[in-house]
């Protein structure tokens, strides 16, 4: 139940906590492996989340680990942090804005068009944000290709950095080694490619069947073979039957995760799903469904950002499930074992001071 505990990153409300707080308690007693940070509160339509200063979020955040290491030490697990992310991409998808009194960031359709000089210096300024504030993760930098400019959720948002994907490559190189000389690890996104889509994941099935490009795969080869590599790759919701013909999102699909992202690409850090309560799962597959299929997949860590249902989910039924499923056979036991493996060691990559 340990190791269950820790393959979950989950959303939560409230700038404050203490030892009451469900997300302490949850942290606690389920050993959960990390959460994430937003401004937006998707159910009260208003900024009001866990965002309201710096000072605020690095409280925050401080107390988050403080009651992490409460939690490790009273039930004799190993000390390693709690994974504490956002999505601070720049731009439009930017959590951490200027309207809190964070500094001025840039999108990567931007910073594309700047030179390489220039991008260094954007994004020590993001990673010395991120540190300043207490974070460990950033689910960035989006190696997506701008295949299609009118793409509402890539192109329309100003996420790529290019249409050409070595220069994807590079620019999303530098974000990475800014953000890991700082000691935060950070994420790839959205595998296997959502730079082709026509519509937006959050909202239902996106088929990319007709309108991927094998290039797209390209930034994902160059930097996960670098030493600077980030050691989380995020799934994307979508549906790509030239890479896997059954019509499984890559989030579900073994032949996308296993085979290709695993086997072929040789990743061997976290591979983490993007939000599993968006609609392209949650409207299509059960939750008992999607977690075994992800799981078997070869999900490390599954997102539930308690930010797009009504009802949050509660971590607690999440591993009472999972764990149901192993004693079951429906989910591999090496798959637990492997996934926390895989967890550990990012977590040993990061700064313990």
């Amino acid at each position: 139940r340990d190791k269950i505990g820790q393959m979950l990153l989950i959303g939560f409300d409230g700038k404050k906590i203490n030892a009451q707080s469900p997300v302490v308690k949850t942290i606690e007693k389920n050993n959960i492996g990390g959460v994430i940070l937003f401004d937006y509160d998707y159910r009260t339509k208003i900024f009001d989340r866990n965002i309201e200063s710096p000072e605020q979020v690095k409280q925050l955040n401080s107390d988050l680990q403080y009651f992490t290491q409460q939690g490790n030490l009273k039930h004799h697990r190993p000390n390693v942090p709690l994974l504490i992310s956002v999505d601070y991409e720049g731009g439009k998808v930017n959590r951490l804005g200027e309207q809190y009194g964070f500094p001025q960031t840039m999108s990567a359709a931007m910073v594309g068009k700047r030179d390489l000089v220039e991008a260094e210096s954007i994004a020590e300024s993001m990673a010395q944000t991120l540190d300043e504030a207490g974070f460990n993760l950033n689910f960035a930098p989006v190696l997506d290709v701008n295949v299609n400019p009118d793409n509402p959720v890539i192109g329309k948002k100003e996420r790529s950095f290019s249409s050409d994907a070595t220069t994807v490559s590079n620019y999303a190189g530098i974000y990475s080694r800014h953000f890991l000389n700082h000691n935060i690890q950070c994420a790839y996104k959205h595998f296997p490619g959502h730079g082709s889509s026509t519509k937006d994941s959050h909202l239902g099935f996106v088929d990319v069947t007709d309108t991927w490009q094998t290039y797209e795969l390209d930034p994902y080869q160059q930097l996960l073979n670098s030493n600077e590599s980030c050691g989380v790759v995020m799934t994307a919701h979508i549906v790509n039957r030239q890479l896997d013909e059954s019509g499984l999102p890559a989030t579900l699909s073994h032949t996308i995760l296993t085979h290709l992202l695993r086997n072929q690409l040789h990743f061997k850090g976290v591979i983490i799903t993007d939000d599993m309560q968006m609609k392209a799962i949650s409207d299509n597959y059960g939750l008992e469904q999607a977690l075994v299929l992800t799981i078997n997949a070869g999900a490390d860590m599954l997102i539930f950002g308690n930010n797009l249902t009504v009802e949050p989910q509660d971590p607690e039924q999440l591993v009472n499930i999972i764990e149901a499923k192993v004693l079951s056979g429906e989910i591999n036991l090496e798959r637990i074992n492997d996934a926390y493996q895989h967890i550990n060691t990012l977590k040993k990559s990061l700064d313990q001071s």
